[in-house]
């Protein structure tokens, strides 16, 4: 340990202690080992970086059949618009996996479309993380829709371009109890897409988070008038 208390560890060998235990949770995997819970990888890992289309395909395989899967990370630029569709093309359902995040990656619209079919079909999804990409308005409809018969309690899409929202209290989210817009720029039209949220018969949603979203007084105001008749939600953030 130097002067200043700082641990003399290489932060480059803590990249490699990462990355090897990747290649050991992945090799479990791919075995359903009991031991697979959890896969956790960066952009920056060698395996990524020599992925070809095909490799995303069977990776998505792998997932899709194993039966211990319980939490997935892929984060860091390790998905973009096109290995992201053969991932999903491997990847068409699970059983297990609860927990997924894909924050700070490189996919639009386009990459969303190919999770839809995956979405209607993981039966216990209940946490969805997309933070940091650039989904937009219509990549954050297809999301709503396609979870609309799922556990999914908590979804984020911080930092995703996302300005308006088209609700359709026939396909909203029926257990979604946490929705996380922060650094969006979200208008009046997208407000009152969440006043519709808000509103609908049997809401439950309990937190709702519009840090530094833009949001402008005629936001604000359809916001509260929605508030008026809604007894689920407890935190409402609009600071920033």
């Amino acid at each position: 340990m130097d002067s200043d208390g700082d641990s003399d560890s290489d932060p480059f060998s803590d990249e490699e202690d990462n990355e090897e235990s990747f290649n050991t949770d992945l090799q479990r995997m791919k075995e359903n080992s009991p031991l697979a819970t959890r896969l956790v990888g960066d952009g920056e890992y060698d395996y990524f970086q020599n992925m070809n289309d095909n490799g995303w395909e069977e990776l998505g395989s792998y997932i899709s059949s194993n039966s211990h899967l319980q939490e997935l990370q892929l984060c860091g630029n390790t998905l973009n618009d096109q290995n992201i569709v053969f991932l999903f093309r491997g990847l068409t359902s699970s059983n297990t996996i609860g927990e997924i995040h894909f924050c700070d990656n490189e996919f639009s619209t386009a990459g969303v479309r190919s999770m839809v079919p995956f979405l209607q079909n993981a039966n216990n999804l209940k946490y969805l993380s997309l933070d940091g990409n650039n989904i937009a308005s219509d990549g954050h409809n297809l999301i709503f829709r396609a979870l609309r018969n799922s556990p999914i309690e908590r979804l984020n899409c911080n930092n995703c371009g996302i300005e308006s929202m088209e609700i359709d209290n026939n396909h909203i989210p029926k257990h979604l109890t946490g929705l996380c817009l922060n650094r969006n720029k979200i208008n009046a039209y997208g407000c009152r897409g969440l006043a519709k949220l808000l509103q609908r018969e049997g809401a439950t949603l309990i937190n709702l988070w519009l840090s530094s979203s833009k949001i402008n007084d005629d936001g604000v105001e359809i916001l509260v008038d929605a508030l008026q008749s809604n007894t689920s939600l407890t935190s409402l953030d609009l600071t920033g």
